[in-house]
């Protein structure tokens, strides 16, 4: 079991440490915990460790490489404003995969990471 002062890790496969670094500090508010680029670094936000591992990590070796793609497994970070959100990123010229969906528990949007990693912007519906 886990503590609440403890982190949960999650694992991405990218090709370019560096660029996914840059990419979840610059626009998704992450801060670095440990950098070893071009083989690794890791980054946090909150409760989420997340684990970028480079063509020569571990953490990539021992996925085989027809393995090693983004699939639809995908991080989830609640916003505030979806809208806001989206015209930032899309100023940034980042990429979506995704339109807006709106469902009963809120509104949603995927984005790629520089790897092709999904990370779902999410704004909870309001509350009643």
């Amino acid at each position: 079991m886990t503590t609440a002062d403890q982190v949960a890790s999650v694992r991405y496969i990218v090709d370019d440490v560096r660029a996914a670094v840059d990419f979840y500090t610059t626009h998704l508010g992450f801060t670095v915990n440990f950098d070893a680029a071009p083989a690794f670094a890791d980054v946090i936000r909150g409760p989420l460790r997340l684990l970028l591992s480079g063509p020569t990590s571990s953490g990539a070796r021992a996925t085989p490489a027809e393995d090693a793609g983004a699939g639809r497994n995908r991080i989830h970070l609640i916003v505030d404003d979806l809208d806001a959100e989206v015209g930032r990123l899309r100023e940034a010229g980042l990429p979506f995969r995704s339109d807006v969906v709106t469902g009963p528990g809120g509104r949603q949007i995927l984005l790629a990471d520089p790897a092709g990693n999904l990370v779902e912007l999410f704004q909870p519906a309001p509350t009643r």
